[in-house]
Parts: C-alpha cells; sequence; structure tokens
C-alpha cells in the first residue's frame, strides 16, 4: 500500500485536519508521467528558469505531438482550483487553428473527464495559449468535436514572457459541457506542431490544484 510519505514525494500533497488541501506537481514530477506519442515525439525535458529561480518543463516539437498525462481522479469538490505558469518561446506556423491542418498550440494544459463506462465518452478541455483566438473564446476540437473543448486562455499579444493561470476546473466544465462533474480523470499537458509540419517551443512550471 502506497504509504503518505511516497505520495508527497511524488506529487506534493499538503494536509490540513486530514484533508486534501493542495495538489502540486513539479516539473520533476510530471516528467514521470505518461509519455503519449501521437505524431512523433515533442522533447520534454528539465530546464532552470533563472528568471523564475527554478526548474521547469521545456516542451520542443518539429512536426510532432506527444504529452505527458497523469490518469488518475482528482477530486474537484476538494480541490477545484488548477494553478500554473508558462511561456511561449516559438509559436507553430498556422493560418487557422481551428481547422485540422491548424490544431498546433505551443503550450497546452488538458483535464479529462470520463462522462459514461467507457474511454470513448470521455469530455475535456483544452486550454491553449493561442494565436489568432481571443481571450476567453472558446470552439470544438477540430478532431474531436465537442468532446474536446478549446479554451483559449492568451494569445500573441501576451508577448513571450510568464503567464501565471487559474482556472476553477469545475466552474469551467460546467460551462463549456453544461453538467457537473465531481471528478476529473486526467491531467496533461503538450507542446504540438504536427499537423502544420512546423516547430514549437513552450514552457511549464507546476501544475497545482488547490481548494480556493
Amino acid at each position: 500500500m502506497l504509504t503518505r510519505t511516497f505520495l508527497m514525494s511524488l506529487c506534493g500533497y499538503l494536509w490540513l485536519a486530514g484533508a486534501v488541501q493542495a495538489l502540486e506537481f513539479s516539473p520533476a514530477a510530471m516528467l514521470g508521467w505518461e509519455h503519449k506519442r501521437f505524431a512523433g515525439e515533442t522533447e520534454y525535458r528539465l530546464e532552470f528558469a533563472p528568471e523564475l529561480q527554478q526548474q521547469v518543463i521545456r516542451a520542443s516539437s518539429r512536426a510532432a505531438a506527444s504529452g505527458l498525462f497523469y490518469e488518475q481522479r482528482i477530486d474537484l469538490d476538494a480541490t477545484p482550483w488548477l494553478s500554473w505558469r508558462w511561456r511561449v518561446e516559438q509559436f507553430p506556423t498556422v493560418t487557422n487553428e481551428r481547422a485540422k491542418s491548424g490544431d498546433d498550440f505551443s503550450v497546452r494544459v488538458y483535464v479529462v473527464v470520463r462522462d459514461g463506462w467507457t474511454r470513448l465518452s470521455s469530455k475535456a478541455i483544452s486550454y491553449v495559449w493561442a494565436q489568432q483566438a481571443e481571450v476567453g473564446q472558446s470552439w470544438e476540437n477540430p478532431f474531436a468535436g465537442d468532446k474536446a473543448m478549446m479554451l483559449a486562455l492568451r494569445n500573441r499579444q501576451h508577448g513571450d514572457g510568464w503567464i501565471s493561470e487559474k482556472r476553477n476546473i469545475k466552474a469551467d466544465l460546467r460551462r463549456l459541457f453544461g453538467k457537473d462533474f465531481r471528478y476529473i480523470d486526467a491531467v496533461a499537458i503538450m507542446t504540438d506542431a504536427d499537423n502544420s509540419k512546423s516547430s514549437a517551443i513552450g514552457y511549464y512550471t507546476s501544475l497545482v490544484f488547490t481548494r480556493e
């Protein structure tokens, strides 16, 4: 049976009066997630960011698409908020990011929910740093349709510096899919440039789930 000490070292749980108050995945822990390959392989590695004085994940894609996935249930009643920082160094070359040929992003953060008994019933939100979409715009993924909703948190106007994000995952799921979910079943990051046959580079810090 997994000990609390092991779980804390792996993910960074914080405990208060026996209840989970935060769940933090460090860049080093995220590199240990399952590497799922869809088209070639995006390179993920640790790099020290002097401006943050900490390690981050550098993701580099050359016409490739693969991501790092953590597939375990996370209780949104306990920790509905997700926070992270990210940065874009190089955008992929796309003309229409809503089309299949342009469905490439320098940085994405996914949350996935199981809305039924099979994997085919899964739904997902893909938080992206867009190029063309206005901040706050959402649209159906060109490959998965309304099972995977894209949500633009940033675009080219935000430059190439580090940006902090904080999202109420439970509220976003309700707004985009019209129902309440207590749990998510996976969280992931992905940098991809396979559809545009171009290149993309992005950076990620820790992903942190919190109560508020």
